[in-house]
């Protein structure tokens, strides 16, 4: 089995869901015919997932849904240190995961018609993020 790894610093994002497909695809080399694209982002106040892609009022949604599950400003917070959408980022980037995995078939990332990456920035003042891209074939 091949390993192709490489560290990549994604721009400042606002707050909310970006989509970052065409990020990825032009931080790595050409795919292999069939494998593994494994994602990281190594931070604690974000994430990433799969999710619809074609309408942009799900990022929307995302937003307001997790807003509404995980609310900032709770007198049980101890963490908050960074301000009040500190340890809001922690639980919301700990529902939604670190990493995600996408199939390579064909020399193309194996996803859905619908389906993008997306990179979840819980933070209202971010900086930039790394993702750990790793290739496995």
């Amino acid at each position: 089995m091949a390993v192709w790894q490489k560290e990549i610093a994604l721009k400042p994002f606002t707050r909310g869901y970006h989509l970052i497909d065409d990020t990825i695809q032009e931080a790595i080399p050409s795919l292999p015919d069939k494998g593994i694209l494994h994602l990281f982002v190594k931070h604690t106040s974000a994430a990433l997932t799969i999710n619809e892609n074609a309408d942009p009022s799900v990022r929307e949604d995302f937003e307001s849904s997790l807003n509404h599950i995980v609310k900032e400003n709770q007198s049980y917070y101890t963490h908050t240190y960074e301000g009040s959408d500190d340890m809001p980022a922690h639980i919301k980037s700990a529902l939604i995961g670190s990493s995600v995995s996408i199939p390579i078939t064909e020399g193309r990332l194996n996803l859905g018609t619908w389906q993008g990456i997306y990179f979840c920035e819980f933070r209202n003042q971010a900086s930039s993020r790394k993702v750990v891209v790793t290739i496995y074939s």
